[in-house]
């Protein structure tokens, strides 16, 4: 493949019509097969030449995984490329090392979380909010949907959430509700709406949006707030009684099909998933774990700050103990690497930052899934590698689920819901499930009763199976 270094695919290189073609143009057919837009190829080639630029003078069966995550690191420091761009980068050299050279040696590289653990943490995202003031977050909302003075409620509205230690998810709930009321009620001002708005409202919700029960109840809960908290008019006469919401059974996997699931999966994601399913954690609370967090001398990992502000302890499964500590290898020299760099902090919640000042820099500190590229912190311009986006888990999993030929809606909540119910099967009490869930009530835990299967008892065979 040495012939990748005498041309130069900047432009879409003109197929020869006789003789060999190029590795270019080989290349070029792997685009096609692949259906790359058309539009497109030319920027794989361009981000395909950089990388053969970069490997120099090796060929492309000779290349090591450790310069594919060399070239990989080097761009992941860069602020100029988009999260498409970067993925973008991550297909062109794997089209070119895999489906092109055939490199055996790349082979095991974990494709799948360069290219999907590389989307950026925005600005309003829970783990980002946290370091910026809840006024800034309303003021980026859409100006031309609301006038300024419009926005001060919201404002006010987002302070006192923050300062009375709601989640950075309520508080950005209650503002996106509140600010679609706004919208409803417009050109009347909030300070001049009543119940009666706040009933069309809802009940424009119901019959034109036709939104679940649990939306609904959301979006009356934000208006209560408002009312009574920012704007001192409780909503006593309301008469519209809340929507009821109707029981609904949780999707759980037979242990066949976690299995069948687990299979698809490998690498840091498939870490992730085996993870989920063995502790029962939610995505959020999987994807925010600490290495401080991850206690292998006991044999338990502690949840941190999960739904309702809780800690709590689960077990940390021997079956994954040996590949959590090679991954926790991985993710330390990605951290002395961005520490040489100048970078390698984590953003740390409640003001610890500033009470230990080196903690950011901490080994203790950093997150165990980690994104692919460093972020720009918008308060206060450090570089910083934040966790993973979670939306890349949640890919991966549907893709999964639908590689293993799994007929259910099945999507990261769907392996807890798993865990719970497998447990109870297993003879475990139901109050040793409600703290391993985390569940405040025993009653939310009780839904999985549901759905289990009952040890010594018979089930319940069809009418139809007995003709």
């Amino acid at each position: 493949m040495t012939n990748f270094h005498k041309t130069s695919p900047t432009t879409l290189p003109e197929r020869r019509e006789t003789g060999r073609p190029s590795s270019w143009d080989r290349y070029l057919s792997v685009l096609e097969a692949q259906r790359i837009p058309e539009n497109q190829r030319r920027w794989y080639m361009v981000r395909a030449e950089a990388f053969v630029a970069f490997v120099k003078p090796a060929r492309m069966t000779e290349v090591e995984s450790e310069q594919v995550v060399a070239f990989f690191h080097r761009h992941s420091l860069e602020q100029s490329l988009s999260d498409w761009q970067f993925r973008q980068m991550v297909e062109a050299v794997q089209l070119l090392v895999i489906d092109l050279a055939d490199n055996r040696a790349c082979r095991s590289l974990d494709w799948d979380y360069w290219k999907e653990a590389g989307q950026a943490l925005a600005v309003d995202h829970p783990t980002m909010a946290q370091a910026v003031h809840p006024e800034a977050l309303v003021s980026a909302l859409p100006r031309y949907q609301a006038s300024a003075d419009q926005h001060e409620p919201l404002k006010t509205l987002a302070h006192s959430l923050r300062a009375r230690r709601y989640s950075l998810r309520t508080e950005q709930t209650y503002v996106d509700w509140c600010h679609r009321f706004i919208l409803f009620v417009r050109p009347k001002r909030m300070q001049e709406s009543s119940a009666q708005d706040v009933e069309a409202f809802l009940a424009h919700l119901a019959v034109e949006r036709q939104v679940a029960a649990s939306t609904q109840n959301q979006a009356l809960n934000a208006l209560v707030y408002l009312f009574k908290e920012v704007l001192g008019r409780p909503l006593a006469d309301l008469q519209f009684g809340r929507a009821k919401r109707p029981p609904r059974l949780p999707v759980v996997l037979s242990r066949d099909e976690v299995r069948a699931l687990l299979a698809e999966l490998s690498g840091v994601y498939g870490l992730m998933a085996r993870l989920m399913y063995g502790t029962g954690m939610r995505l959020m609370e999987c994807v925010r774990l600490r290495v401080g967090d991850v206690d292998f001398g006991n044999g338990r990992i502690v949840v941190r700050d999960g739904k309702g502000g809780k800690d709590r302890v689960v077990p940390l499964p021997e079956r994954l103990v040996e590949d959590l500590k090679r991954h926790l290898q991985d993710v330390r020299g990605l951290h002395e690497g961005d520490l040489a760099v100048g970078a390698g902090t984590v953003y740390l919640p409640d003001a610890l930052a500033r009470k230990y000042p080196n903690a950011p820099q901490e080994w203790i500190w950093q997150y165990v899934f980690p994104s692919s590229r460093l972020s720009t912190d918008p308060k206060l311009g450090k570089l910083r590698r934040h966790h993973l986006h979670e939306s890349g888990l949640q890919r991966v999993i549907k893709a999964a689920a639908m590689q293993a030929g799994i007929a259910k809606r099945v999507n990261s909540h769907a392996l807890r819901h798993s865990f719970a119910t497998h447990l109870l099967e297993a003879g475990y009490d139901i109050r040793t499930v409600q703290e391993l869930l985390g569940h405040a009530d025993v009653s939310t835990t009780m839904i999985y009763t549901h759905v289990l299967n009952r040890g010594g008892v018979p089930p319940v065979r069809s009418p139809v199976d007995e003709l």
